[in-house]
């Protein structure tokens, strides 16, 4: 069939219509293209990297390097040896199947970091729930959001010792038990114990877990949630199939930021524990005042190898880069 001169005009227009690329769409013009995109990503980058490098990962090899020194009672001797790290554990093996004294501080710094993980995930969660699907105006949403940065605007040591008036001998958590017949004599566990120090804890970093949570729960579509319930699904079986797989992203970063903190904390273990109960953070910080600097940076390195486990068996939950 032949083409009308008509046809053959709009082709050539067609062809020369702005917008083109001037090369051909050829394998070597697509890879021009992605090396082109993949430098200005990179470039794009670089400052962040650059800061990452210089306030992390150059301070951690210094950790490291002095991790790997010698010292003695007044100066570190800058030569390759693992005493710091022998000294950690002096006198573990002989004591099997006992555990020595740096064991069980570290296990009593995994229970603590466990309980508060457990705590302020189950709060975190129900908190970030209720904004997501029961606030339904976006600036409400907002209001409450930021209502949970109230405990920021103190400072922590202002926080914990806020508890102590309330959870004391005569404090009025015991008095007000008292005064209704509840106990007779003052519970002495309130205060100056795991409890105190859990609660605490739950207390400063509850708001790291309920953003991340929240954020991702924002994200749901809510014709999901719908087409659940027209679906004959009960609100258990919507939770556990379509909320919970979907915020799993929120819930992994919230925990990484909750573990992190608590695991190196020392300040707020030293305060509501009546400086009686030993963390893996108190460990350091007590080398540090001894001024043996490569003990406190072989701690340092050993808590930092157990943070990074914990993290990698969250991280393979759920691929966080896939889901963000």
């Amino acid at each position: 069939m032949n083409s009308s001169p008509l046809d053959a005009i709009q082709r050539a227009c067609r062809a020369k219509a702005p917008g083109k690329p001037s090369f051909p769409r050829t394998a070597i013009g697509l890879s021009m293209m992605q090396d082109r995109k993949s430098f200005v990503a990179w470039l794009q980058a670089a400052p962040m990297m650059l800061i990452f490098a210089v306030f992390f990962l150059l301070p951690l090899l210094f950790v490291t390097i002095v991790s790997a020194w010698d010292y003695n009672e007044y100066e570190m001797i800058p030569a390759f040896s693992l005493r710091g790290y022998s000294d950690t554990f002096e006198g573990c093996i002989a004591d099997l199947p006992n555990l020595c004294t740096i064991l069980k501080t570290y296990l009593k710094t995994l229970k603590l970091c466990l309980l508060t993980w457990v705590l302020t995930l189950l709060i975190g969660f129900t908190v970030a729930y209720f904004l997501a699907f029961h606030v339904r105006s976006k600036t409400w949403q907002i209001v409450l959001a930021l209502l949970c940065t109230i405990p920021f605007w103190t400072s922590n040591v202002i926080r914990m010792i806020a508890w102590i008036p309330l959870l004391g001998r005569n404090g009025l958590v015991n008095k007000g038990l008292q005064g209704v017949g509840v106990i007779q004599q003052p519970l002495e566990w309130l205060l100056f114990s795991e409890f105190s120090v859990v609660l605490a804890l739950v207390h400063l970093f509850t708001f790291f877990m309920v953003v991340p949570i929240f954020n991702s729960m924002i994200r749901i579509d809510k014709s999901l949630i719908e087409a659940a319930y027209d679906a004959g699904a009960t609100g258990w079986q919507t939770l556990v199939n379509i909320i919970i797989p979907l915020a799993k992203p929120g819930i992994v970063i919230g925990s990484i930021f909750v573990i992190t903190i608590v695991m190196g904390d020392f300040v707020t273990i030293g305060v509501m524990g009546g400086q009686q109960i030993a963390s893996a953070g108190k460990i350091i910080e007590a080398r540090l005042n001894a001024l043996q600097f490569p003990a406190a940076a072989a701690n340092a390195v050993i808590l930092l190898g157990i943070t990074i486990v914990i993290i990698s068996a969250l991280t393979r939950i759920v691929d966080i880069r896939k889901e963000l």
